[in-house]
């Protein structure tokens, strides 16, 4: 049987396994030791469970806990409560100026915590009850906590590109530095979007003799400062050389515990048995996708699988733009049906060949896989956020939401846009901060 037959047959078969809703790691796992079984026979198993043991052999992994306990002890404090009054006392003039709270309560509490589904559930709690209550329509209340809750693996410290690191061998530092001005560009993109759509309703949600004291402004920002600290704390452990990533990590989650704590007095031990269940449940999940994802890896390999895909792309001598454009198309579709981290570990290291010889950067090609996963994010039918948001507003109707978030999708389009006409939006920083990569990553 040639490779494209046995290609297809896998790409079929983990498809059909996958939209069954089968646990992904599961699910990757018996793929990979079923087929290496049919097409190399029974000695071939041999090692598997070397392969399997030697992908979670590595320090770099540590981190992924450490960042997962971020986002579950700020997740159970009232923190996200608080970024949305403080945001909300200084932009309540603005046009939407509670949704902009909103995204913006978002791309802060995304830096804490790196994970979508934490950031989506923390501030769409407290912000989609009060923005429909001030009479904010039904899909931009939703919509808007969907798209904002995606910054979480966009803006460092990310999960995801930790994985992408991993999966590829490139620096997680330089990623997470890649990240930052991205972040920045999306969460504007996303604030125009709202301010431009709620501005042509006419919609204002407060009375026009409505005004904040000047105090009660600024006694919102002491609130904002412990995220602020927390966030400078993790990004100078980690770029000043105090630190590697994982142990940055260390420091994040550290720094988390001490402000849950201190600021809100989070002694409960029934409440730290939550947050560590919680960030051990969720830690062992990310931690077996990788495993199985690894193997699966080693099985398309063995089977030559990906060395004929890289070639038969490379056969086909298009335009680089083009190549990428077909690139996106195809990590959209897989967004629709696998989760971000089984699409980066399986999909990673089977493109990272094929974009670093058409002359891309792979720290910028991290970003722009990293926007793809987003999209897959608010977008059905796995779309994970769409249906935190639903569990938060059951009363409002799935497809509303759905409806809400097609403009948001729209503007991560844009972003990838203008990172492909702009990569130095990405490169600039991590070059300028830790110097030109050597060798290609």
């Amino acid at each position: 049987m040639s490779p494209a037959v046995q290609g297809t047959l896998v790409l079929v078969v983990t498809l059909v396994i996958l939209l069954s809703g089968a646990p992904v790691a599961f699910a990757l796992g018996a793929i990979a030791i079923a087929f290496l079984i049919i097409f190399q026979g029974l000695d071939s198993i041999q090692v598997a469970a070397e392969t399997f043991y030697g992908s979670l052999h590595d320090f770099t992994l540590v981190s992924i806990p450490m960042f997962v306990m971020m986002g579950a002890a700020i997740g159970s404090s009232p923190a996200g409560k608080d970024l949305y009054e403080a945001l909300d006392r200084w932009l309540y003039r603005v046009p939407g100026g509670l949704v902009i709270s909103n995204i913006g309560a978002c791309s802060i509490f995304a830096a804490l915590t790196g994970s979508s589904p934490a950031c989506c559930a923390a501030i769409g709690k407290m912000g989609i009850p009060e923005m429909r209550r001030r009479g904010y329509p039904d899909d931009v209340a939703t919509g808007s906590i969907c798209a904002g809750g995606t910054l979480g693996i966009l803006i460092p410290p990310s999960i995801t590109f930790i994985l992408y690191g991993i999966a590829t061998e490139t620096s997680i530092g330089r990623l997470f530095l890649a990240g930052v001005f991205p972040g920045i560009l999306l969460t504007a993109l996303f604030i125009l979007w709202t301010m431009f759509l709620l501005w042509k309703r006419g919609f204002r949600s407060h009375s026009p003799d409505f005004r904040y004291s000047w105090r009660e402004k600024f006694q919102s920002i002491p609130k904002i400062a412990p995220f602020v600290l927390v966030i400078l704390g993790v990004m100078y452990t980690l770029y000043g050389g105090v630190a590697t990533p994982s142990e940055a990590a260390g420091v994040g989650a550290a720094l988390c515990v001490i402000l849950a704590v201190v600021i809100y007095r989070m002694w409960s031990p029934d409440k730290w048995w939550l947050i560590l269940y919680d960030t051990t449940r969720e830690s062992v999940m990310i931690l077996m996708i990788i495993a199985a994802a690894v193997l699966f890896g080693y099985m398309l390999t063995s089977l030559y699988l990906t060395q004929t895909l890289a070639q038969a792309i490379a056969d086909m001598h298009v335009n680089r733009w083009v190549l990428m454009f077909l690139i996106n198309i195809f990590l959209l579709v897989c967004g629709f049906f696998i989760p971000p981290a089984a699409i980066i570990l399986m999909t990673a290291p089977i493109l990272l060949p094929i974009i670093t010889a058409a002359g891309f950067d792979p720290i910028w090609f991290g970003v722009i896989i990293t926007i793809n996963m987003e999209i897959g994010l608010i977008h059905p039918p796995v779309g994970l956020n769409i249906y935190i948001v639903n569990s938060i507003a059951p009363d409002v109707p799935l497809m509303k939401v759905i409806y809400g978030t097609i403009p948001y999708v729209l503007c991560m389009m844009l972003c990838i846009v203008i990172l492909c006409i702009f990569p130095e939006i990405a490169t600039w920083l991590p070059d300028t901060l830790m110097g030109p990569v050597r060798g290609g990553g």
